[in-house]
């Protein structure tokens, strides 16, 4: 969350291309980015002043908002703002995390997204919807964002995707976290490679596609390597939309 200014015209913009591209699209935006690698990278507003942020979102647009939280203590909170609670990557394996987000969820009636984390196998994201699941929740999501491959790479297993439908939960591609390269002093990355990751995580059957997008990636205070740029966005979604109608096509034929 950079400027309230920014994320409202964002939101708008992805208002306009619900109505225009007949999609589903719900906004994120972090108030905090508690895992930045550089003590000095800039974070966000905090919790307080970011959920209102999202609260005007919400009215403004109509869309419904998620955001990562990171501490049991912000769970309760953020749902009552949010539909979808985000668990971050490095964090899914946090029992008391998953728990407060799957009872905050639950009683304001939301969603828990999970990412898998970096070092995961797919199979074993199982435990993380359990212990959701253990709360009474149903409404759970698990987002494939790529695996650690060495130093400063990472690389998507598109087997992740029906191994982790097969827990009868849906799952979401994360294509530009996926094209992170972490190290140094700021990740980098690499957005040419976002469209064709993204087609072929919803050729091998996502259920959802996460992606950063920001009117100027090379300003955007955080990840601005991986995102997409809000112009070329459009453009995106409609080749996203054209092959999963084709496949669904197929599937039904």
């Amino acid at each position: 969350m950079e400027s309230e200014d920014l994320i409202l015209s964002v939101a708008e913009r992805l208002a306009q291309l619900r109505e225009s591209l007949g999609l589903q699209i719900v906004f994120k935006s972090s108030f905090d980015k508690a895992n930045r690698t550089s003590v000095d990278s800039f974070r966000g507003p905090g919790l307080e002043a970011g959920l209102r942020m999202l609260e005007k979102v919400r009215e403004r647009t109509g869309l419904p908002t998620t955001t990562d939280i990171h501490e049991a203590a912000q769970a309760s909170p953020a749902a009552e703002v949010c539909s979808i609670l985000q668990i971050p990557a490095f964090l899914a394996r946090q029992t008391d995390l998953l728990v407060a987000a799957a009872d905050a969820a639950v009683q304001y009636g939301a969603a828990v997204n999970i990412k898998k984390p970096q070092f995961v196998a797919p199979e074993d994201t199982q435990h993380a919807v359990s212990k959701c699941e253990s709360r009474g929740l149903r409404k759970i999501m698990l987002c494939e964002r790529g695996s650690t491959f060495g130093y400063g790479r990472l690389v998507n297993d598109f087997r992740c995707i029906p191994i982790m439908q097969s827990f009868g939960v849906p799952v979401v591609y994360d294509a530009t976290h996926s094209v992170q390269m972490p190290g140094g002093s700021t990740t980098g990355g690499q957005r040419e490679m976002v469209p064709a990751l993204s087609r072929a995580a919803v050729a091998a059957g996502c259920d959802a596609v996460f992606m950063e997008t920001h009117p100027n990636p090379a300003a955007a205070l955080s990840d601005g390597p991986n995102m997409v740029p809000l112009d070329e966005l459009p453009r995106l979604l409609k080749q996203l939309t054209s092959l999963r109608e084709s496949i669904l096509e197929f599937e039904n034929s």
